[in-house]
């Protein structure tokens, strides 16, 4: 289903002139994706240079023991960086996500951030949410990530088993409350004493994160780095 989902998109792709993900402006040659403006302005967060001791890492600290951690660019409601996100979790655009992967990978080659990484492990979906979107937009963005990098993806080594409603309107504490016990490792053998790259969409208190990496962490001996294509501006 994911690969006829995704052979529409490129002809979709094809068809039709390819636009902006955050402002709809026509792209010209040599864009990708995103309009230079639109580059010029992403606000880029600039954590893989600093990757143990951003805002972001600190969000982990006394939860889960991490190596590193960080974020393309800061997520803020109604931006236009959030369109894009918004786009990739509801409006049926993988293709999206795999193409933020792919500059992620592309935009942070320099800084060592991927160095001595094994496997990027993205954050899966409960069974009911990925029936509803046919695609897990963690593991596209993972696909992308892999693609530039060239680290493999795992996408068996956890699953979540529960999913007790979206994140979006709790608290810290809520969400916390909300994700807890619904990740359970899987198929470890591959992973077991490796470094692993675990990846979402967007980080914003690090709950799932934390949930998921703590599922792993209890049958398995890894280490782990985090990545999230955005992170919540508000913990700045």
């Amino acid at each position: 289903m994911r690969t006829i989902n995704r052979w529409l998109t490129d002809m979709r792709n094809l068809l039709a002139p390819s636009a902006c993900s955050c402002c709809d402006a026509r792209l010209i040659e040599h864009e990708h994706l995103l309009c230079t403006a639109c580059q010029l302005e992403l606000p880029r967060t600039h954590y893989a240079y600093a990757p143990t001791e951003n805002e972001m890492a600190q969000l982990f600290w006394h939860q889960l023991p991490i190596e590193r951690a960080a974020a393309l660019f800061f997520y803020e409601g109604l931006s236009a960086a959030a369109q894009m996100i918004y786009d990739i979790k509801y409006r049926d655009r993988p293709d999206k996500a795999y193409q933020l992967g792919l500059l992620s990978a592309t935009e942070l080659a320099d800084s060592g951030f991927f160095k001595d990484i094994d496997f990027i492990v993205p954050v899966p979906l409960a069974p009911k949410r990925q029936a509803e979107r046919v695609y897990n937009q963690a593991e596209e963005l993972a696909l992308g990530l892999s693609h530039g990098t060239g680290i493999a993806v795992n996408s068996h080594c956890v699953k979540r088993c529960l999913f007790n409603g979206s994140q979006t309107q709790l608290g810290h504490w809520g969400r916390a409350d909300n994700v807890k016990d619904s990740f359970v490792a899987t198929n470890t053998t591959a992973i077991e004493g490796r470094h692993i790259l675990l990846v979402d969409d967007v980080c914003t208190t690090g709950a799932t994160l934390i949930a998921c990496g703590q599922a792993i962490t209890a049958v398995t001996h890894v280490r782990i780095s985090i990545f999230s294509l955005a992170v919540s501006a508000k913990i700045r």
